[in-house]
Formats: structure tokens, sequence, C-alpha cells
């Protein structure tokens, strides 16, 4: 009894007791509030992700409950692009639950070239409650609370102010065992050149399924789509179903039936936001945590993070982490940077991200992974060009110069939800996006405010 008290006194024991740094190493940056989202039957909109579509010189922003809007590049005109909602698509967007709704969207690099193969095309992963269409990808567990579906979508003219072309076309379907963290991102890597073989591939962020600890043991099993980063080519026709590619340069092509050929990456528990970094081209994942560690990693062809035996840097052992090991199995992808949930800036964590800021118009943030908590709405960053080995110790915070005055995206939340004659929000919901010129935009779901980052 006395050994098996100690052994849980140690895998309890906080990961990183030394807290982040708060009084050294704060980069505090202007900003001006650049859009603002309409509200949602009376709620303010759930902002989940924002991208820049450089063909038709317009930015685009996702609400949870189904709308995608377009934005002018100075954030004066806002139109309602594509309603989800709408019957006539039979998408049934399921956003009840604070994590379910529309996840994400993608532009096909080709989007506004006439005839190419891309033209036209977008993609939106999207969570549905229509659950009667047969899935593509199951977990091992009996229930079925929802389906988080790809959809590809083809306007007739991509520079229309309203999506113009027809139904959407099924990519693939996953059938979601619980209605917490089942997606995440979607995207084309920007830096891929035309006639690569990389261009026009799609990443798609799956989650381990949900509930807690990954009950399924789905994410170290490549047999399973589940908590993996997948690779696909959305306008091949190889897959099982038909419906998309397998690139032949995926790292588990030839493994056997065993491994499926669309994983990218494996051992992923909630893998929200990712993003490569222009200067090295390597893309790195924030992928949210269980119950003690968040984390960053660089992912590869075929790396695994270590999800659901390790989270983070420590070993994952009925329920907790066992501080008393740190990274010592081999063949694994450990983090660049980790923060840990009992850090006093947190009540609940969860890491969001991500922008590897590469340009020199604001001169605070040049050459910073810029990265931030979901809950809190704290925005942290490290130095890109000296990346961490893990651990929070090189985290530092950015905060908002308004003014002179130096304050947290929930201050400012808090400030405008007066205004807007609402009780002030408890929490942010942290998002982030990329402008045309690398310019971080700061999204959040408690006020529709879109914030830019600005030069002094």
């Amino acid at each position: 009894m006395v050994a098996g008290s100690a052994a849980a006194q140690q895998l309890t024991v906080d990961p990183f007791p030394t807290a982040i740094e708060t009084t050294q190493g704060v980069v505090a940056v202007k900003f001006v509030e650049f859009a603002t989202i309409p509200d949602v039957k009376g709620e303010a909109p759930r902002l989940m992700h924002f991208v820049d579509e450089p063909g038709t010189k317009r930015l685009f922003v996702s609400v949870m409950t189904g709308a995608l809007y377009s934005l002018s590049y100075d954030g004066k005109v806002v139109t309602e692009y594509l309603d989800l909602t709408a019957p006539a698509w039979n998408v049934a967007v399921q956003a009840s639950g604070a994590e379910q709704g529309v996840q994400s969207f993608a532009f096909h690099p080709q989007f506004n070239q006439r005839g190419t193969p891309g033209y036209g095309k977008f993609y939106t992963y999207t969570d549905s409650s229509n659950t009667a269409p047969k899935p593509d990808f199951v977990t091992p567990g009996p229930n079925r609370t929802q389906d988080t579906v790809l959809h590809e979508w083809t306007a007739k003219n991509p520079a229309a102010a309203r999506y113009d072309g027809g139904a959407p076309r099924e990519v693939f379907r996953a059938a979601q065992p619980f209605g917490n963290h089942n997606g995440g991102q979607i995207g084309f890597n920007p830096l891929a050149a035309a006639r690569s073989a990389e261009f026009g591939l799609l990443y798609v962020g799956l989650g381990d399924g949900g509930s807690g600890g990954d009950p399924f043991n789905v994410s170290q099993n490549l047999s399973q789509a589940f908590g993996k980063i997948l690779r696909i080519d959305p306008l091949g026709k190889t897959s099982a179903n038909g419906q998309y590619g397998i690139p032949a340069s995926n790292p588990f092509v030839k493994k056997g039936p065993d491994a499926l050929g669309e994983i990218y990456a494996s051992g992923v528990r909630n893998p929200q936001r990712f993003s490569w970094d222009a200067k090295t081209g390597q893309l790195f994942v924030a992928d949210i945590g269980q119950n003690a560690v968040e984390e960053i990693s660089p992912v590869t062809a075929g790396a695994n993070l270590g999800w659901n035996t390790w989270e983070a840097s420590f070993p994952y052992v009925k329920g907790q982490v066992d501080t008393t090991r740190q990274r010592d199995e081999a063949g694994l992808t450990w983090p660049i940077v980790e923060y840990d949930h009992r850090d006093p800036l947190f009540q609940r964590a969860a890491i969001t991200g991500l922008i590897i800021y590469r340009r020199n118009e604001v001169r605070q943030l040049q050459n910073l992974m810029i990265f931030g908590d979901n809950p809190s709405g704290q925005i942290f960053y490290v130095d890109a060009n000296k990346l961490p080995n893990g651990g929070q110790a090189a985290v530092r915070q950015v905060l908002f110069n308004d003014h002179g005055t130096h304050k947290t995206l929930l201050q400012l939340i808090g400030e405008t939800n007066a205004k807007q004659k609402r009780e002030p929000a408890g929490r942010a919901d942290l998002r982030f996006g990329e402008g045309p010129r690398g310019q971080v935009f700061v999204l959040n779901k408690r006020d529709g405010v879109i914030r830019l980052f600005v030069p002094d």
C-alpha cells in the first residue's frame, strides 16, 4: 500500500513546477479591430477558422454554427459567402455542443485558375447530425453521436460575392463515438510549388474520437484513421470509396492491408491547428493534451507523436502522466514546446495556434513562433530560430498594446462585451489567422471581433 501510494503521488506531480515567466521577455504589440462578424441568433459568433484566398484577394472566416464569410483585404466589406445550414445542401451541421460544428475549411490552390482541375473548388470539414450514410471510418466503439464529414464544393465563378455552385460532393465521413475533440484543421501546404508532388494535397487532422484517454486505443493503431494527421489528394480516385486519392508518397502506402495509406502521421489526440514555417518548410501541429500537458510538435512523414501511451514528453498512465520518466522511448517525435495545466495562468488549458512569423513589418514578432491557449486567450511565443527542446522554460507572453496599456485578449473581449451590453466572457476560445502578407489575425468566439496586430 505504501509503494502504491508513492507511485500515485509521483503520477500527479506538476510536470513543469517553474511557472511561465510573465515579467521578462513580454512582447506588446499594437492592434486594430479589423472586422466584426454578425451575431448568430443574438449570440456572439463562434469564429473558428480563418483563411487567405489570394486568387480572389479575399479573406474568409468560418462560424461554427454554419456560416462562411468573406472579408475584403481592408476588412471594410464583410459578406456571408455560404450558409452551410441551408436545406439545399443537406449538410446537417451539428453545432449544439461546445466543440461541434464547422471545424475547418480550405481553398484548393487552383481555386481561381480557370482550366485547372481545382478551379472553383474548396473544402469544408463539418460535424453532421446526419448519420444515415455509411461511414468510411469507424472506431471500435458502439456509439455514433455524429459524423465528421469532408465536403468538396465547386463555385461556378470563384470571384462571386456569394457561392454560386451546386450541392457539395462528399469526400469522406468519419463516424464519431463521442461529441468532443472530433475534427481538427484541414489545409493545403502553401509552400508547395505547382507541379510538385506536394501540390494540391490536403492535410486533415482527425482526433482520437473523444471522451478521454483514447478509450479505443486508436491513435497508435495504423488501421484506424482516428488520432492521425491524414494526407489525401481530394481530386483523386484511388481511395476505398473512390472519392479521393491516396498519394503514392504517403509513408504507409506500402505497409500492407493493416496500415491505412491515408495516414501521414500518427499518435495525436486533438490536432486542432497546424502550420508550415516559410523559412524551413517544417510542418508543426498544436495538439491539445488530456489532463496535464499541451504540446507543439514537428510533423514529418510517418512520425509518431506518442499519444495515447505518451502525453507530450511523459508516459500516460491510467489517466495521468508519470513525471518520473521523460522521452525514453525510441522512434517517437517529441514536442518542441509544452506547457502544463497547473500553471497559474490557466484554470483550463488547451493549446491552439499556430503562426511562424517570418515578416519584418511587425518588428516585435519577427522570427517568432506564435501560439496561444484556447480557453484563457493567453498568447505566447518562442524563438523560431532557436526552438526549444520541450518544456515551457522558453515560453513568453504576447500582450496587446492598447494605447500604451498592455492587455490580454480576454480583457479586450470583456471591454467589447460591455459595449455590447453583455456579461464579460469568462473564456476567450482563441484562434489565429494569417493574412496575405503574413499578418497575424486574432479570432475568438465571444465578441465577434477579428483583431489584427499592426506595426508601431
